[in-house]
């Protein structure tokens, strides 16, 4: 994870004084409409994917079972809790979203509720709780600013071309070339930053994994959760997965159905396979003691 941010870094760094050079006019309106989208990001993202997910939080009163579960949880890692919300979908899934610990929401779909046992329910609010705890929200926030930036900026450069940038009278071939560059830099940087974001969103899924098996002392239910869960989304119908997908770096386990193959590249979860052995490998070190 460390070396992934240095490059996003690295990347950042390279392609403000590249984009400063060309066009220093435009640079500070771009990065100041681009910060605008981070802050937005960054301080509704409860609100916003709550209400984009159909979400609402619901009282111990409502769901004490699903309550109870979160109490254990932060009882075990001595941590606030956060709100509780279920989402009415039958797709079964899980995420996490928040600033913070104090703004964090925890919220599950109808569907992972009809689908698990409470055993397994626990392991899954206890990888949601790991994002909490590692702040990942914030972290994906500042990690996708160069991405976000970098795609207003090929956008409005390719769309001022579109409508007849170029064929202006006050504009002159020197100034068509530079447009060119502005865009191929932008293109060059969101392409990077989007696979880097990628990769670094798949670390910090293990991550989460790691610290819910450790933390509950079971990562075979974990493990269990995570077959059934991926088994589970197979048979959703396709329709239902595709109004789903935009929210896959939000979830437990992305909402992808059979014959998903070459975009596990840029899919923001490792595979299935590799969350597993990484589970199997957590179990047999805590059968040895270690």
């Amino acid at each position: 994870m460390l070396v992934t941010m240095f490059l996003l870094g690295l990347v950042y760094v390279v392609f403000v004084g590249a984009f400063f050079v060309i066009v220093p006019k435009w640079g500070v309106i771009a990065l100041v409409i681009a910060s605008l989208f981070l802050l937005a990001q960054y301080f509704f993202s409860d609100k916003l994917t709550l209400f984009a997910m159909h979400g609402r939080t619901v009282t111990a009163e409502e769901a004490p079972e699903l309550h109870g579960v979160i109490d254990r949880i932060c009882a075990m890692s001595d941590a606030p809790k956060p709100k509780v919300a279920i989402a009415d979908t039958d797709v079964p899934n899980a995420f996490a979203t928040g600033r913070n610990q104090k703004k964090a929401v925890v919220c599950v779909t109808t569907g992972l509720l009809r689908r698990l046992d409470p055993v397994e329910l626990e392991g899954v609010l206890a990888h949601e709780m790991a994002h909490v705890a590692h702040r990942d929200v914030a972290v994906m926030t500042i990690a996708s600013f160069l991405g976000v930036c970098a795609g207003l900026i090929t956008r409005f450069g390719l769309e001022w071309g579109l409508w007849g940038g170029f064929n202006r009278r006050d504009n002159d071939q020197n100034t068509g070339m530079i447009l060119l560059a502005v865009v191929a830099v932008s293109a060059v940087a969101y392409a990077i930053s989007f696979m880097l974001t990628r990769a670094l969103s798949r670390y910090r899924e293990l991550s989460a994994d790691r610290a819910a098996a450790l933390l509950t002392g079971r990562p075979s239910a974990l493990a269990s959760a995570l077959t059934k869960v991926t088994g589970e989304i197979a048979r959703i119908p396709t329709n239902d997965l595709r109004a789903a997908q935009p929210f896959n770096a939000f979830f437990f386990t992305p909402a992808f159905g059979k014959g998903f193959s070459i975009s596990n590249l840029f899919s923001t979860h490792p595979p299935l396979d590799k969350r597993l052995a990484q589970l199997q490998k957590i179990s047999d070190q805590l059968s040895r003691g270690v």
